[in-house]
This record gives structure tokens, C-alpha cells and sequence, in this order.
């Protein structure tokens, strides 16, 4: 710990990288661009996100030495690997029961399962792809109902990798 005093911004904006986010104690650090690190919690998190990974660049402002107020930051360079809802849907509808949309979103072992599930599967009489198309017609329909911001939390920054 630096015994050094903690310096309020009195609520000046700051662009920052998450170092580290637990969701069992609902709090993390940011790396600011100014060089200090300052602990957040789930509460400080805008913008409908409920959890956000190490890693994420995010904009924040700075209250007595804590950031407030975290946004994550689109565009350029911030989610560079962004998915499109409507083409994770498209694959999960006409593709889904090899699991195409799952490797699309980087969700390998997923994909694994359900492409072994929708071909080897058939031995089950055809119980096990069945299965598998009945899960990927449910996540196409739950990809097109979330809003872009909570698809992208979910299933792009996040790793939700099931409904």
C-alpha cells in the first residue's frame, strides 16, 4: 500500500483499463490513464452492465480516489472483436444445431458440444440433435429479443456461453 494521499478529482472523467473484477465480492480495480488505480464496485457499473471483464477499457469519473460513474467504451479498439446480434441469430437459426453460431461468438467449447451433439448424436435415434436444435432455436430468439448493449455484455465482453 503507498502511503501516498489519495488525490480527488472531484468528479473528473478518466479513460482506464479494468485490472480486475469479482463478481462474488461485486467489486474491482481500474488502471486509470493518469497512472493510479482506483476500486469500483457493481454499483458504479452504467449503462445496464451488471459485470464487466479484466481487460475492458472503460470510461470513469473519480470521487475520493474511487471511480464512479464506469461506462465501457465502444467504438475503435474497445470491442474491435464485436459480434453482431443479427448474424449470431441468422447462424443460430439456420446453422445451430452444429453449433456455428457459438464458434461466430468465440464460445469454442460450446460448439464443441453441440457439433459433436448435432452430428455423432444421431446414434440416439436422434434425441440429442433434436435437443441441440431446440437449444439453438431458443438462443436465436433470445439473441434477437436483447438489446444490442446487453447482447454485447452477455455474450461478446462476457462469458455467457448458454441462453
Amino acid at each position: 500500500m503507498s502511503a501516498e494521499p489519495t488525490i480527488s478529482l472531484g468528479g473528473a472523467s478518466m479513460r482506464g483499463r479494468v485490472l480486475s473484477y469479482q463478481d462474488i465480492d461485486a467489486a474491482g480495480v481500474i488502471s486509470g490513464a493518469d497512472g493510479n488505480r482506483y476500486p469500483f464496485s457493481r454499483t458504479d457499473l452504467q449503462g445496464g452492465v451488471y459485470t464487466i471483464l479484466a481487460g475492458t477499457e472503460v470510461d470513469f469519473q473519480v470521487v475520493d480516489g474511487r471511480a464512479t460513474s464506469v461506462y465501457i467504451v465502444h467504438g475503435a479498439g474497445a470491442t474491435a472483436g464485436s459480434k453482431s446480434k443479427i448474424a449470431a441469430a441468422l447462424l443460430a437459426f439456420f446453422l445451430g444445431g452444429i453449433g456455428i453460431h457459438k464458434f461466430y461468438l468465440g464460445k469454442t467449447g460450446a460448439g464443441i458440444i453441440m457439433l459433436l451433439g448435432g452430428t455423432v448424436g444421431w446414434i440416439t435415434f436422434g434425441i440429442v440433435p433434436g435437443i441441440i436444435w431446440l437449444i439453438s432455436f431458443i438462443e436465436f430468439i433470445i439473441y434477437l429479443t436483447k438489446s444490442d448493449q446487453q447482447f454485447e455484455q452477455d455474450y461478446v465482453i462476457g462469458n455467457k456461453s448458454w441462453f
